[in-house]
């Protein structure tokens, strides 16, 4: 029988199903999409395991010399815990490789916007072009109607609009909204978020009732393909494998003004708001405001420099509605730790916007997710100019 904490869960999942058909589980090895596991398992749901591989991590082995990298999702380990539930829990698990489709719309990206001077989000890509793209086609071939995951979001459908929409979680300090931006109404009307409504203690508790083997593992911190966490390193030792050498020659470090006052050892190694490691001392703090990769320079300036009232953002996805035809008011999300800041975004055309804040904001950061929140209710979002 469902414990305390899942009773409601299973009730709003089997409001989404006429009947109790086959739900696959996006598996990671992890608690949390292992706990999805055992609360569909203990509500009677016929259930199907999928973990996906989606890096070799035999790979650039010069990055991991010592074996002593962080928790990073997605490993070898992480497979093996995930059969190890699925064991357990007397459900039939399945292995799908999706290493090729991971490295050219996650891997190759995440390079080619660092080198052209953006800084990425390889978890967003992965969401918009891997977990919900061929992992739901993957689930449908095996009669699988709906996956559910271990995300912490929720997803309920509108009756006066027709639409589906995403809300953020519960438990707002888990919160992954930020991330799930890019679903479609198809990907979203086949989805279960079960975590949605719990917090992280009630899953953890759920995962120690089912005595499930990773119930007291630590969660994963790093990015599944850089096993040190230096994402330098990693770009170069990639682009080294492939026999490319690193476009990026060094270049001039400038004021806001255009003074020249240092070197820079090419755009990749920088970030918007980076103040460590610029190599400079001026008396005064100074943080990278821009990375001019078409002039090869590196922009820096004082912290009131790194502030602005707009930004464009690009590849917009909308989610509560079809197209954003007048402007709209809402609080806008720039980074994941960021706290929502109160806009109004216009429609430049019909995949893109504007977003004017009525307090100007610190670090817009061009490769990061503008995100658009009307209260708890994701209005859509897309990627920063």
């Amino acid at each position: 029988m469902p414990c305390p904490y899942t009773k409601k869960i299973i009730l709003t999942m089997d409001s989404n199903q006429n009947q109790r058909s086959l739900t696959a589980v996006a598996m990671s090895g992890g608690v949390d999409s292992s706990a999805v596991a055992a609360m569909l398992v203990q509500g009677g749901f016929p259930v199907v395991g999928l973990t996906m591989q989606l890096w070799n991590q035999r790979r650039l082995p010069e990055l991991d010399r010592d074996g002593t990298h962080g928790q990073r999702c997605c490993s070898l380990d992480d497979v093996y815990d995930a059969k190890r539930v699925a064991q357990h829990l007397g459900m039939p698990h399945y292995v799908v490789n999706y290493e090729q489709r991971f490295e050219e719309t996650v891997v190759q990206p995440f390079v080619q916007e660092y080198l052209a001077g953006r800084t990425p989000i390889p978890c967003t890509h992965c969401n918009n072009h891997v977990k919900f793209d061929p992992l739901l086609v993957t689930s449908r071939q095996i009669g699988a109607d709906r996956l559910a995951t271990g995300h912490y979001a929720r997803i309920r459908r509108n009756e006066f609009t027709g639409r589906y929409e995403l809300l953020r979680a519960v438990d707002g300090a888990k919160d992954q909204t930020y991330f799930l931006f890019g679903l479609n109404q198809e990907q979203m009307s086949r989805t279960d978020f079960p975590l949605g409504e719990l917090d992280k203690s009630a899953v953890r508790e759920i995962a120690r009732q089912a005595s499930l083997p990773v119930a007291e593992k630590a969660e994963s911190q790093e990015i599944c393909f850089v096993p040190s966490g230096n994402y330098v390193q990693f770009i170069e030792a990639y682009l080294g494998e492939r026999g490319e050498a690193v476009p990026e020659e060094e270049g001039d470090l400038v004021t806001t003004s255009g003074e020249v006052i240092g070197r820079h050892r090419g755009v990749h190694h920088y970030t918007v708001g980076q103040r460590k490691g610029l190599g400079i001392a001026v008396g005064r703090p100074l943080y990278v405001v821009e990375l001019d990769h078409a002039a090869n320079r590196v922009v820096v300036g004082e912290d009131a420099e790194l502030r602005s009232e707009s930004c464009e953002v690009r590849d917009v996805n909308w989610i509560s509605f079809g197209v954003l035809e007048a402007p709209v008011r809402a609080t806008v999300k720039i980074r994941h730790r960021h706290e929502p800041a109160a806009a109004t975004i216009e429609p430049i055309d019909a995949t893109s916007a504007r977003v004017k804040f009525d307090v100007a904001q610190r670090a817009i950061t061009p490769g990061q997710a503008a995100v658009f929140y009307s209260g708890d209710v994701v209005l859509g979002g897309g990627w920063i100019r």
